[in-house]
């Protein structure tokens, strides 16, 4: 039996046109890419943001030339970073691949490419050297991107992913690294599910608009309890506990009108019709963003 989505929050922020939503890759992972843009184009969705690994497989340009065709846009391209290496070697291969990275999102026709720090090396403690070290290759590849009209989005997580996948953990932290850099080349991602818990996140917000440096705003839930592995506990929207609404309304009083990204990992989700769970995403936006 089908449990009804619960009730929406109360709110007097106006609701949305679906033109503001962009459906992120990974929400609908068991579409294909040609399935995807399909399946924006029937429910009205204009816009995506993609993931390199199923990009590159179906190919760049093959990717970009089947949204250009389709009329969707690509709002984003995930992800870039993994920068907090020691060893050169190690080093030099991120730089590399971030570098492919930006191209990619060059030739996708998307302006924003998302950067996920990385996690403390192995056998590291040292959380401050590994930020500083996000920061050395900011100021290579900042340069890079903006030749390419590309600009690089610092996404702060959840600090429960601090020793493995980002040790950038908060907005604060996120603009106290973008801010040594031009705006147009280093701002950062407004990620619900990773920043909601965060009483300083309203200033931070309020600090990044001020500064031109709000580059993405990504929306899903908290739910609990959390998986195993807890990176896949990401829920629908609605099915939580994060006011939507309340953010929306925190980023466009910063001066953001830009896309907003549903980007939600779940395993449930997966395992459903990918059409269906696309349009149930866009009923959701519509109802809680």
């Amino acid at each position: 039996m089908n449990t009804p989505p619960p009730s929406p929050p109360s709110s007097s922020t106006p609701p949305l046109p679906l033109s503001r939503l962009s459906i992120n890759q990974e929400t609908v992972k068991q579409l294909s890419l040609p399935e995807l843009a399909e399946g924006c184009v029937k429910e009205g969705v204009t816009a995506v943001g993609l993931w390199r690994a199923p990009v590159q497989e179906y190919g760049v340009e093959r990717t970009a030339r089947l949204m250009r065709e389709t009329g969707v846009a690509v709002t984003s391209l995930c992800r870039g970073g993994f920068l907090t290496g020691i060893e050169e070697a190690p080093r030099a291969r991120a730089l590399d691949d971030n570098r492919a990275a930006i191209d990619e999102a060059a030739a996708l026709g998307t302006d924003t490419l998302v950067l996920v720090s990385g996690g403390l090396p192995p056998g590291s403690r040292d959380l401050a050297g590994a930020r500083e070290r996000v920061a050395d290759a900011l100021a290579l590849l900042g340069p890079y991107a903006e030749e390419r009209g590309v600009r690089l989005a610092v996404e702060p997580l959840h600090p429960m992913f601090a020793a493995d996948r980002c040790v950038v953990s908060t907005l604060s932290q996120a603009l106290d690294l973008a801010e040594r850099f031009p705006a147009h080349q280093v701002g950062v991602v407004v990620d619900t599910y990773h920043v909601w818990w965060d009483d300083q996140a309203p200033a931070q917000i309020a600090r990044a608009g001020r500064g031109g440096r709000l580059h993405a705003f990504q929306l899903a839930d908290w739910i609990t309890p959390l998986p195993a592995g807890v990176l896949l506990g990401r829920g629908q929207l609605g099915d939580g506990s994060i006011d939507f609404k309340a953010l929306r309304a925190m980023v466009e009083a910063a001066g953001y009108d830009g896309p907003i990204e549903v980007e939600i990992f779940n395993e449930a989700l997966w395992a459903r019709e990918g059409a269906q769970v696309l349009r149930e995403t866009a009923q959701r936006f519509r109802t809680h963003a």
